[in-house]
């Protein structure tokens, strides 16, 4: 494989594992942290610029290595009108390498442009996540609103409070009185 190749190669491994740590269950404050720094950090966005002036040098070589293909497919067309290249086993061993090669790099190619796509999509709509769940977290912990209904919460409680006294008072005043009433009742069935 020559080295162009061989640099295509690595890149996909790299977009490979960039995507699995994108989309590894990882702590929500780790991804924070991470997305933040990649987005805010001036290094990542030269590197990504100069990785889509390699994207577009990929995207030649994918071009480069479809025309090979297609040639070499002709090549193979054109040898089995032919009778004389059929009987002849060396040449078409020969053809078939080039076809498979051409293939091989198309493929390459192909796959490393695809994966950038996904890659740049699913980068994109964590950072939006990311920054969605920001906003609501801070807004659902400290919110007025939630302020409000801590404090009718504790009126509610302390007015409970209250009535649970004050039914206890009237409890106890109501069965004195009764204790009272039964007394003064029974002396006054003995006195008669």
């Amino acid at each position: 494989m020559t080295l162009y190749y061989s640099i295509v190669f690595a890149l996909l491994v790299a977009e490979m594992l960039a995507f699995l740590l994108l989309v590894a269950p990882v702590p929500t404050k780790f991804r924070h942290s991470v997305v933040h720094a990649l987005s805010s950090n001036v290094l990542v966005s030269k590197m990504a610029i100069g990785l889509k002036f390699t994207f577009v040098f990929i995207l030649v070589l994918f071009i480069d290595s479809v025309n090979r293909v297609w040639r070499v497919q002709e090549e193979i067309e054109r040898s089995r009108l032919n009778a004389i290249a059929q009987s002849f086993q060396g040449d078409r061993g020969d053809i078939l390498a080039r076809k498979f090669y051409a293939q091989r790099n198309m493929y390459l190619c192909g796959f490393t442009l695809f994966l950038s796509l996904i890659l740049n999509r699913t980068y994109s709509l964590v950072e939006k996540l990311s920054l969605k769940e920001q906003e609501v977290k801070p807004s659902g912990s400290s919110s007025d609103e939630v302020a409000k209904l801590k404090k009718q919460l504790a009126d509610k409680e302390r007015d409970y409070d209250i009535l649970k006294k004050q039914s206890e008072a009237l409890t106890n005043e109501y069965n004195r009185v009764s204790d009272e009433l039964n007394g003064k009742g029974t002396t006054d069935k003995k006195n008669a």
